[in-house]
């Protein structure tokens, strides 16, 4: 039987937990489809929350989205915290550093241009650096500190928001999906999930539930390494360290209990999902040059997730026909626009307008084939 307030939600991951959770708090009947809830790219994401820090002159509605989404976050983690469980927010900022001449001019372009936009971010020698966070090494020479960054734990997130959906109410059914049409979800097991609203939030997958999406959402491989700092070697960092090492984009981000998160590589490599020993090679060898003591830590895991890209950075939240709503291509930032992309299919659900920021969001903006 069809229930007229009934959404199925495809995809487990960061983004489908959070919709699930939400919607079902605000009293629909929820379902979500997924085999292995809570896992995916989610579970092998980094855990910034960094806006600021990820942002670049062109990517103006990329900043604008993720900083709305930032503001809200320390509700929805408080929220969280009282349905779910702790999702270990972290709120001791960023610092963005460079080791050469070259990564420190991406640094000032990057300064000037968040000045420009009234964004708080306070320049570093790198003297200072180490007096804030001991570990960094001798070859950093200079960086921001950006002290409105956050950071979570993204399996203490993924944890808590499936208990808070379970004890909203949500459904879960562990299969596939194959296809999503207005008023229902079709099952690789041939069986078919009837809803008035489908959700589609299956992250690099979702190219390959709606002919809508097929052009507009690809995989984006990325790999992670996790570290824990062994008796006698140096503690992790209090803060997220952000670095650019000869060109090369890498994080360290601290965990509770003396672990640290190494991220990530970039490849457009399709489905594979595979962990490359050159890719672990150059986490650890880029990273060492931030942290040297990091060569003393424990190398306890490897990982590679497939984010969702999108051609403009912007993920897709709106309507894609009657009756089949797309929350995804979130890129690097699933994390971080968890609450924002939440709250928008509430209240595009509801016929209302969503927050200001997600506007630029729309799919529509591919309509005529263009790019943004």
């Amino acid at each position: 039987m069809r229930n007229n307030r009934r959404v199925a939600v495809v995809g487990g991951g960061v983004i489908g937990l959070s919709v699930a959770w939400v919607l079902a708090e605000a009293g629909h009947a929820v379902v979500l489809v997924d085999l292995a809830p809570g896992r995916g790219a989610s579970w092998v994401a980094g855990g910034m929350l960094a806006p600021v820090t990820e942002s670049w002159p062109g990517e103006e509605h990329v900043l604008a989205l993720g900083s709305a989404s930032l503001a809200g976050w320390p509700a929805f983690a408080a929220r969280l915290c009282q349905a779910g469980g702790d999702p270990g927010l972290r709120t001791e900022g960023t610092l963005a550093v460079a080791l050469d001449a070259a990564d420190a001019a991406t640094l000032d372009v990057l300064a000037g241009y968040l000045r420009d936009r009234g964004r708080a971010v306070e320049r570093r020698t790198g003297r200072e650096l180490r007096a804030l966070e001991p570990g960094i090494g001798p070859r950093v020479r200079s960086g921001l500190s950006v002290p409105g960054d956050l950071a979570v734990d993204n399996r203490s997130l993924l944890v808590a928001l499936h208990s808070a959906a379970k004890r909203a109410g949500v459904e879960f059914v562990a299969e596939r999906a194959r296809s999503v049409r207005g008023g229902a979800v079709e099952l690789t097991d041939e069986s078919t999930v009837e809803c008035a609203v489908a959700v589609i939030a299956a992250g690099a997958w979702s190219g390959g539930l709606h002919p809508a999406l097929a052009a507009l959402v690809r995989p984006v491989k990325g790999e992670i390494l996790r570290l824990r700092a062994r008796p006698g070697a140096l503690p992790v960092p209090t803060r997220t360290v952000r670095a650019h090492v000869e060109s090369r984009p890498v994080y360290l981000v601290p965990r509770t209990g003396g672990e640290l998160v190494l991220g990530a590589t970039q490849y457009e490599a399709g489905f594979d999902a595979e962990v490359t020993a050159g890719g672990v090679r150059d986490l650890l060898a880029d990273a060492g040059q931030v942290l040297p003591g990091i060569a003393e830590y424990a190398l306890v895991e490897c990982a590679a997730g497939l984010r969702a890209g999108s051609r403009d950075n912007l993920p897709l939240i709106g309507w894609l026909e009657p009756g089949v709503l797309a929350a995804t291509g979130h890129h690097r930032n699933g994390l971080l626009l968890a609450p924002v992309t939440a709250d928008a299919v509430l209240a595009i659900l509801r016929d209302e307008e969503p927050p200001a920021a997600v506007r630029a969001a729309d799919p529509a903006r591919f309509a005529t084939g263009g790019t943004r």
